[in-house]
């Protein structure tokens, strides 16, 4: 059975050939400023843009907590938007991280992938800012892209796996 790759590198930089799908969890306030999102700002506007009128026109569309926004930035490279966070900061209610989120915009990642014939590239989503553990968002991406299937690149900057 297939199994995640972790890779040392820039999850922005995907090295593989054919269609690439670069996946990231964002907030659920329209928040784009820190953390992996400014590796993709840096490479391309259109994330950024697309992510923040999905959020202004969110009355109107599907934005929300499991919500998924494919933005193609080349011709065989796409950008994710995955909404799995709720806010930005660790309050009352513990980290911004929702797995359960995380584990719905999965599961809809994969029905593109698959439609798009993809692999997918990411960091160890959900657990920057977000403040989630690999070990409970690894699980997800084993079930939801893996099992199906789909060829999944972990990428870490410094460090290998943990």
């Amino acid at each position: 059975m297939p199994e995640i790759t972790y890779v040392r590198g820039d999850a922005t930089v995907p090295s593989v050939k054919g269609t690439k799908v670069i996946a990231h969890v964002c907030n659920d306030i329209g928040g784009w400023g820190k953390g992996f999102v400014l590796a993709l700002s840096r490479r391309w506007p259109e994330p950024e843009a697309a992510y923040r009128a999905w959020h202004r026109e969110r009355a109107s569309n599907d934005f929300g907590l499991g919500a998924v926004q494919l933005v193609q930035v080349k011709p065989d490279v796409w950008v994710a938007n995955m909404v799995g966070q709720r806010g930005i900061r660790t309050g009352s209610k513990g980290v911004p991280v929702r797995y359960e989120a995380i584990d719905t915009a999965l599961g809809r990642l994969a029905d593109r992938v698959v439609e798009l014939d993809a692999s997918v590239h990411m960091p160890r989503i959900g657990c920057g800012l977000a403040g989630g553990k690999w070990s409970r968002v690894e699980p997800l991406i084993i079930e939801r892209l893996v099992r199906r299937g789909i060829s999944v690149r972990v990428y870490d900057h410094g460090e290998g796996r943990s």
